[in-house]
């Protein structure tokens, strides 16, 4: 038995639909408590605030976000009892304002990007005396994928060599923290950074549209170490919920865009993986749902070889936020 909602927190690693000869596997992050990968820092940046007698009973936390931060903090102001306002582009869906309401905290939509998001949280700090934990720039962000997300990786795979880990990037947290764990335990696993083509800073490109909610914000966080990254691949809105659909209709896995565009890039390194090393298109089973729900033992299922290229991705939060934008009529 847990003691309490926000010691459930931690995700399955699935395998997914992959080109032949390789294995794609995803962290689903829409089942911890708040529905998120974010979950993971809210709590981490909240304890570490405590501990460092920054955060006491009775403050009011406050913090920009796309979202999903803003849900798992709301999540974990309400289960220890702070107030919180979250600070919020208006371009996002209605979802995201109804979970923080839900859960609780005060919401302040705004006009523009994440960034005026930031400033506007600034002065909220500056003015009321709330405290602002900092998702962008908080080393208990990539510290709490570190300690939990990669440990957790490591520890799903038992064992089998992982090859790449291809991830969004938002605030660099998940993939600065996993990567760091990965990094660790297989010294050769290539780090794969993803962003929207329209908002691709990290590949030359100049700030553009805030399409994707979640990934891609518009500047490069100081959290991400750039360090890490062995390449950074770039994805188009339109491919990234095509393959949203594909997954709620052909694997029953309902996602939002940054999930959907973590997996086309991951596809795309697992297909080089192959053809580099000329698996055999028949060598690594695919994805296996028979489950058996009803029998004594568990079903055996086949072993992926060794051979086989593994692939890690994220799955960051669940397709029902996204349900008001249309994403999959």
């Amino acid at each position: 038995m847990n003691r309490g909602i926000l010691g459930t927190i931690g995700s399955p690693l699935v395998q997914v639909s992959s080109p032949p000869g390789s294995v794609i596997a995803a962290k689903i992050e829409s089942k911890n408590p708040g529905g998120s990968a974010k979950d993971r820092p809210a709590l981490a940046m909240v304890e570490a605030a405590e501990k460092a007698g920054k955060l006491s009973p009775g403050d009011r936390i406050v913090e920009p976000t796309s979202g999903n931060t803003g849900i798992g903090l709301s999540v974990v102001a309400a289960a220890k009892g702070y107030d919180i306002t979250v600070v919020m582009p208006a371009s996002k869906s209605p979802e995201r304002r109804q979970l923080m309401a839900a859960y609780g905290a005060d919401l302040e939509l705004i006009d523009g990007t994440i960034s005026d998001a930031k400033d506007r949280a600034d002065e909220l700090e500056a003015e009321e005396g709330m405290i602002q934990l900092g998702q962008f720039d908080n080393p208990a962000n990539p510290e709490a994928h570190y300690r939990t997300t990669g440990k957790e990786i490591v520890e799903q795979v038992d064992g089998h060599r992982i090859d790449a880990l291809v991830a969004g990037i938002g605030t660099g947290g998940t993939i600065s923290g996993v990567g760091r764990r990965l990094k660790e335990a297989f010294p050769d696993v290539s780090i794969v950074g993803v962003e929207p083509e329209t908002n691709a800073v990290l590949s030359g490109g100049e700030p553009g549209d805030d399409e994707f909610q979640g990934m891609g914000p518009g500047f490069v966080s100081p959290n991400l170490d750039r360090d890490l990254l062995t390449d950074v691949e770039t994805v188009s809105i339109g491919e990234a919920e095509a393959e949203c659909r594909r997954l709620a209709r052909e694997e029953g896995i309902l996602v939002g865009q940054s999930s959907g565009g973590s997996l086309v890039a991951a596809k795309r390194i697992a297909r080089r993986l192959a053809e580099e090393r000329s698996i055999d298109p028949k060598a690594c089973p695919g994805p296996d749902n028979n489950v058996g729900i009803l029998e004594d033992e568990p079903v055996d299922t086949e072993p992926i070889p060794e051979s086989c290229p593994l692939v890690i991705t994220v799955f960051w939060d669940s397709g029902e936020r996204y349900m008001s934008t249309g994403l999959f009529e």
